[in-house]
């Protein structure tokens, strides 16, 4: 009879209630819409030393070092990885040890007392996993432990992508803020030449006050310029952990920067190289073990002990009278007002919940790629037609200038060619810092040279 019931309990202890995460069902597209590579290709994980800028590549190294947003992440880290720890730790048994010493005496009466007492014993129990549920609860840490660890590798990469955002936001502004410095020189060069007419009677009052409203109308605009400049400064620190006194940017020249060309590889490949997507599916796994947890707890629980003691009226006597005491309880719920299936409603709803984020959060990262490619795509074309219009409006300028020097070309058409070049100068600058920025989007759409490297065995 007990070698049938240890067989039993050992087949019993093989059966697991637990199932596999449910499959994302989505299939990837063949190639992307713009993508002329459609063969695997790797992204370099240092991807920001692309850009060719020393200051960038110490602000990245510097941000995650002191940002408070990384450090966060990394403490989150340390603690899925104790609360594996816990969980793993009911798979095995666990032994305490008692040490125990008292003293009775007699206060008046007959009583008769044993005066010295000592005690020694060892407790063991174990809980036999019947059903799995155990398991399931340490293959739901683990799982999540590793959705922690993917999602500091997805804070990191999202840290760097707004470090360079921000960073190319402040040298797209100081390039327009020096373009508005050298069209409000050019302003006042030609303010001057109009008041050196006036005095020769060859130009009117109405001229005059023509120009000094253009340049009244750039100093605003260069003023709004130098207060954007102070506020990307204060984004760039504060992703940084630091203040903005403690920050020194240069006035970074957007035409110094190279312009990163960015294979987008297949779209396969994109599911395996961000951490999001890996996160994702990995809290997707710890839910399915959670659900086998759940309805593991439904049935019966078997626990083991086994008590050692000893005990005498000295500590000489504790080896003197050994004792032990071998036991077995089975624990059934039968009536907890449906917490039990409550919770296992709980948790398959949030494995359906996952579910659907998971699937979301693949589509997502498909369409920020396309949207990546699609924006570059859009920027080359006006970067293009953009810098031909700047080229011809400083011929034009260059034509009115001279023209109207020369008395053969009224003041309205050279105010006119002015203000047309310098709308197509900082029409070009913005465009630039677009398209630089465009590239560290789609970086960071692709994963950003991110590779899955963690321990799954503990």
């Amino acid at each position: 009879m007990r070698a049938r019931l240890s067989l039993l309990c050992l087949l019993l202890a093989g059966c697991s209630l637990q199932e596999p995460a449910p499959p994302a069902e989505i299939a990837a597209p063949v190639a992307w819409t713009r993508s002329a590579t459609p063969v695997a290709v790797e992204l370099d994980a240092q991807w920001w030393r692309q850009f060719g800028s020393a200051e960038l590549d110490q602000l990245v190294e510097r941000a995650a070092r002191d940002s408070y947003d990384l450090q966060a992440a990394e403490a989150r880290l340390r603690q899925a990885r104790a609360t594996l720890q816990i969980a793993g730790a009911t798979l095995l048994p666990e032994v305490n040890g008692t040490l125990n010493a008292s003293r009775q005496g007699r206060l008046g009466g007959n009583a008769d007392v044993a005066g010295n007492a000592f005690g020694l014993g060892l407790q063991t129990r174990y809980e036999l996993d019947l059903w799995g549920r155990n398991h399931a609860l340490r293959d739901a840490a683990r799982a999540q432990w590793q959705a922690t660890e993917y999602d500091l590798h997805s804070v990191h990469l999202s840290l760097t992508a707004a470090v360079a955002t921000a960073w190319l936001e402040h040298a797209g502004l100081s390039e327009r803020l020096r373009i508005a410095g050298l069209n409000l020189k050019n302003a006042g060069d030609v303010l001057a030449t109009l008041e050196s007419r006036q005095r020769a009677g060859a130009a009117m009052p109405l001229e005059l006050a023509q120009q000094r409203a253009l340049l009244a109308g750039l100093r605003v605009e260069q003023a709004d310029l130098r207060q954007r400049v102070a506020q990307s400064e204060v984004a760039v620190a504060v992703l940084l952990g630091t203040s903005r006194q403690a920050l020194r940017l240069q006035a970074t020249a957007l035409n110094g920067l190279s312009d990163p060309s960015i294979a987008a590889g297949v779209p396969s490949q994109l599911l395996a190289r961000r951490p999001d997507l890996a996160r994702a599916e990995a809290q997707l796994q710890s839910a399915a073990a959670d659900l086998g947890a759940a309805r593991a707890a439904l049935l019966p629980q078997l626990t083991l002990g086994l008590d050692l003691s000893s005990g005498g009226s000295r500590l000489s006597d504790l080896a003197d009278n050994p004792l032990y005491q071998a036991s077995g309880g089975l624990l059934a719920p039968i009536f907890n007002h449906g917490r039990l299936s409550g919770q296992r409603d709980l948790a398959q709803a949030r494995q359906e919940e996952l579910l659907a984020d998971y699937r979301a959060a693949i589509i997502n990262a498909f369409g920020e790629v396309e949207s990546g490619l699609d924006a570059i795509g859009g920027l080359d074309a006006r970067l293009l037609a953009q810098a031909e219009q700047v080229r011809q409006a400083e011929r034009a300028f260059e034509l009115a200038n001279s023209r109207y020097r020369a008395g053969a070309e009224d003041l309205l058409v050279l105010l006119d060619a002015q203000r047309t070049l310098y709308a197509a100068q900082d029409a070009l600058a913005g465009l630039r810092q677009l398209r630089l920025q465009a590239s560290v989007a789609l970086y960071k759409a692709l994963g950003g040279g991110w590779q899955p490297n963690l321990a799954t065995s503990l």
